[in-house]
């Protein structure tokens, strides 16, 4: 199984159409995304190219590749607009050749500092942060994939891809920010 996992996109129409350039070109069979799609919210700056209308235009189009979970700034008019489910707080994906469960979810409810319950060989999947991250708390691997429009912390903007216990995080040079195994815990 290879997903490409992103978050935070914010109603930014060139980030979206990156991110899914970059999916095209990893030839993955689905797209996770972690919430916070049309709307910048109250705390962040506006995108540079926001265009909620064009993210509506482009995830639609792709809606059979799309697996998504709420984030804070997703409300139910964003769902009105769009032609998948995004208000659910968390979804999982389980990865049957490795063993492997996906638990997604946003990151304002679910984070490394409040998880759910968790069983089996499970890896929490977030965002929310706008920052690229793994740590273990306790037998969970924690990972974030930063922000596909407005990162924090001087990164750069980010997505992740996911292959067969495999995860790397990567900016839109293709270049590999990060990398590690789920088994190298």
């Amino acid at each position: 199984m290879r997903l490409l996992i992103a978050s935070d996109i914010h109603g930014d129409g060139k980030c979206c159409e990156a991110m899914l350039s970059s999916a095209e070109k990893e030839n993955v069979d689905k797209i996770l995304i972690l919430g916070d799609i049309l709307y910048h919210g109250p705390r962040n700056p506006l995108p540079e190219n926001y265009n909620p209308k064009q993210v509506i235009s482009l995830l639609n189009s792709n809606k059979d590749s799309l697996i998504c979970v709420r984030g804070n700034c997703d409300t139910e008019v964003d769902a009105m607009v769009l032609e998948f489910p995004i208000l659910s707080v968390y979804s999982q994906v389980y990865d049957g050749d490795c063993n492997l469960n996906l638990f997604m979810s946003h990151g304002h409810i679910y984070n490394p500092d409040t998880l759910p319950p968790l069983t089996g060989n499970t890896v929490f999947l977030y965002g929310h942060t706008h920052v690229f991250k793994k740590e273990i708390r306790g037998k969970t691997v924690c990972v974030n994939p930063g922000s596909v429009s407005l990162p924090k912390e001087n990164n750069p903007k980010t997505y992740m891809i996911y292959d067969s216990g495999e995860f790397k995080v990567k900016d839109f040079d293709s270049n590999v920010l990060m990398k590690f195994n789920v088994s190298d815990r």
